[in-house]
């Protein structure tokens, strides 16, 4: 399997859970949270945070940072976007396209009956 495949399985694997989920959204409204303010917010057991925060580390969505002690986890969404631009923008060009011409059209019809 191509490499980049590969990559897109990691990352549809990781936000295929709604807790990952829940961990990106959370960095996404303050990037640079500790291990300890993630579990608060998700209520949820530091080892089960932990196992959460490691698949998303390996889906290269959430990097992480030591700052003296303090082991700080960011948001990295450039994987979501390559997912986007692989599997999702394609399909919306087609449709986009489609509606353009569908537009078109029926302007077209509208001059042609006044």
């Amino acid at each position: 399997m191509p490499k980049e495949m590969e990559e897109a399985d990691q990352v549809f694997k990781a936000m295929a859970d709604p807790n990952r989920r829940k961990v990106l959204d959370l960095l996404y409204a303050q990037n640079g949270q500790t291990l300890s303010s993630l579990c608060e917010q998700l209520d949820m057991q530091r080892q089960s945070a932990t196992q959460h925060i490691e698949i998303l580390i390996k889906a290269n969505l959430v990097s992480v940072v030591w700052k003296g002690r303090e082991k700080l986890h960011f948001i990295n969404p450039v994987p979501i976007y390559e997912v986007y631009a692989r599997w999702v923008r394609k399909f919306e060009e087609n449709r986009l396209g489609f509606l353009y011409d569908l537009k078109i059209q029926l302007e077209g019809e509208d001059h042609e009956t006044k």
